[in-house]
């Protein structure tokens, strides 16, 4: 467990160890080697693309696409394109 944990940021792995010992029904985590490593601990996970995509289809937002498009212009997450798109056409805009 040790091993997965000290090949990712302090942060994610506290997160993780905390949904493992909570039981939780999600994990809430973006960076690819920490969903990986999540994963390997058989933990739910989603990220912030996946919650706004629910967040629009249980009727929360009434778009994603402002939202996406805040947090890249602020700098605080980075998309590729294609997922970009994919994501926006997933809540059919």
């Amino acid at each position: 467990m040790l091993a997965l944990l000290s090949q990712i940021d302090p942060g994610e792995a506290e997160a993780i160890v905390l949904a493992l010992e909570l039981s939780a029904d999600m994990l809430l985590i973006d960076e690819r080697l920490g969903r990986r490593v999540a994963k390997d601990f058989q933990l739910p996970v989603t990220g912030s693309l996946g919650l706004l995509r629910d967040a629009k289809t249980q009727g929360f937002i009434p778009a994603v696409k402002p939202y996406l498009d805040k947090l890249i212009n602020n700098g605080a997450f980075r998309v590729s394109q294609r997922l970009y798109a994919e994501v926006l056409q997933s809540v059919g805009e």
